[in-house]
């Protein structure tokens, strides 16, 4: 474990070890900056040395790693998960939209055509992966004097996974080449025949069923399945829905790493210096001659030109969230009538939403709380510390922020 050093004008320094720091603590020669990761700032002048340092990012769209080496150990390694609940926040504010206007008009004249979007605007699911890496590498070189960055990107060819003979002017004609729309297709797909009773209820009407919610899953064709309306009617009463599956994988995460890849590496290199690219190949060939293992850590060591550093284990957990609850009622109305608000106090004797706190020397965060001053306390993979802890017995480590930081003592499982 290392403890990162800040000079007394902010600047990041090599990291010292924990006896170092703690005398320098001990002296009134430096000051707690962050408590994770753990991080000082001198309160006097220092040189400045600073060794070569690499960052090394793995991008993605569900799982980021970044890796900070050194030639001969590894600095600072962490994985990040970014949000995946804005698609559906965003389809369930659009909905609260629709019936507030069925509501107060059947029809509103046009008034402004002020409806166009800026150049270079990104869908707000895509636009935070891009963030995410973005605040990433802030949060890195914020606490190491990083001199040289590597990114690596991927491009998919999505007809080519789904057809590896695919070539020339078949590239133009997609799967729904002839049909008139996406409907008319999966009736095609299926045969015309009611994918799960097989046409043994003999119900002449069929219809088109989302296997996942339209909200998450969209409209496209492997979205959607041939129901008879006797069979889909049984299956949403009964509730279902679960056992029926997707045929075939998505191709979301694909379509969006293609999407955010030179974005990513546009903006990385305004904000940064010697910001370079780098591809999946390299750093396999990387990590296969070098005889280590699969994770995103280790290709982010790879991609930091530094397969050989040595790692203590230590490592971080760093999770998206987002800042505050817009939602000013809940979607489900009260008998009556009448809506029940969704507001909730900021603070509850003094703790916040995703606050860091310690409960018997265990560190975790702050997932729901009451007015009557007990907390649901988690870690941020999800393991429930205690369902009611008071307040009396908690301890502020750090107060909440977009990224949640959480230290790990051993490697992540291998993927």
């Amino acid at each position: 474990m290392f403890v990162y050093v800040l000079n007394c004008h902010g600047q990041p320094l090599m990291p010292c070890q924990p006896r170092k720091a703690r005398l320098l603590l001990q002296e009134g020669k430096a000051k707690v900056a962050t408590m994770v990761p753990f991080t000082i700032q001198l309160l006097y002048g220092s040189s400045g040395y600073k060794q070569a340092i690499s960052l090394g990012v793995d991008a993605g769209t569900q799982q980021i790693g970044v890796s900070a080496t050194t030639e001969q150990k590894v600095l600072f390694e962490a994985e990040i998960l970014p949000r995946s609940d804005i698609q559906e926040l965003m389809a369930t504010r659009s909905q609260f939209r629709r019936a507030r206007r069925g509501r107060k008009t059947r029809y509103r004249k046009v008034r402004f055509l002020n409806r166009k979007k800026s150049d270079g605007w990104l869908a707000p699911s895509v636009q935070h992966k891009v963030e995410a890496h973005l605040k990433t590498l802030r949060l890195v070189h914020q606490i190491l004097p990083i001199r040289t960055t590597t990114i690596e990107v991927a491009q998919f060819d999505i007809q080519k996974i789904l057809n590896p003979g695919i070539e020339g002017k078949a590239y133009q004609e997609g799967r729904q080449s002839g049909f008139r729309n996406v409907r008319e297709y999966v009736l095609f797909r299926d045969h015309h025949c009611c994918q799960w009773c097989r046409g043994k209820s003999k119900h002449p009407i069929l219809t088109v069923h989302h296997i996942e919610s339209r909200k998450t899953g969209g409209d496209s064709p492997d979205n959607l399945i041939t129901l008879c309306e006797a069979c889909h009617n049984l299956v949403h009463r009964t509730r279902q829905e679960y056992k029926i599956e997707r045929k075939s994988s998505t191709f979301r995460d694909a379509t969006q790493m293609g999407i955010i890849r030179w974005r990513i590496y546009e903006q990385a290199k305004a904000l940064f210096q010697n910001v370079h690219l780098t591809y999946g190949y390299v750093t396999k060939h990387t990590r296969i001659s070098h005889h280590l293992e699969k994770s995103h850590l280790i290709d982010a060591r790879c991609i930091s030109t530094h397969p050989c550093a040595i790692s203590d284990g230590t490592w971080y957990l760093i999770k998206c969230v987002r800042r505050n609850n817009r939602q000013l009622h809940k979607a489900t109305i009260r008998k009556g009538g009448k809506r029940q608000r969704n507001t909730a106090p900021r603070y509850v004797h003094g703790f916040r939403l995703f606050d860091c706190v310690r409960y018997e020397n265990a560190a975790c965060f702050v997932f729901g709380r009451r007015r009557s001053g007990y907390f649901d306390l988690r870690t941020l993979n999800g393991t429930k510390i205690h369902a009611s802890a008071s307040c009396k017995k908690l301890t502020m480590v750090q107060k909440a922020s977009a990224l949640l930081v959480e230290r790990r003592a051993a490697f992540p499982p291998v993927v």
